[in-house]
């Protein structure tokens, strides 16, 4: 990948479960055409519960700050206890090549660089 746009092709290709923090965030992905998306809307253990039956791979696009960061590190370490694989180049694209820092912000942000 080496353009935004083909971030978000190779997102969509993928057809993968994608958990984001919230609903602005979930709203911005759909708006890109990404389907499959499933919000953190309960305690850490039931979802991964509720995601281990669902699916045995997902990509984690929590924000990029402290606290997103965390976030991604908990629920990793709890669905990859589950059996669950982490998808992590679509995260590690956004911190090497963006200033993103929220999946909320990637209309603003693509608007800036497209």
């Amino acid at each position: 990948m080496q353009k935004i746009e083909d971030w978000i092709i190779k997102l969509k290709q993928s057809n993968k479960l994608i958990i984001v923090e919230g609903k602005k965030d979930k709203i911005a992905l759909t708006s890109l055409g990404i389907n499959k998306i499933i919000t953190i809307n309960k305690p850490l253990y039931e979802l991964t519960e509720e995601i281990s039956k669902k699916t045995k791979e997902c990509i984690i696009l929590t924000d990029l700050d402290k606290e997103g960061k965390k976030l991604y590190h908990n629920l990793k370490h709890d669905l990859q206890k589950q059996g669950v694989i982490i998808d992590n180049k679509f995260r590690e694209f956004l911190f090497k090549n963006t200033k993103l820092s929220n999946i909320e912000g990637i209309n603003s942000y693509l608007e800036k660089v497209i």
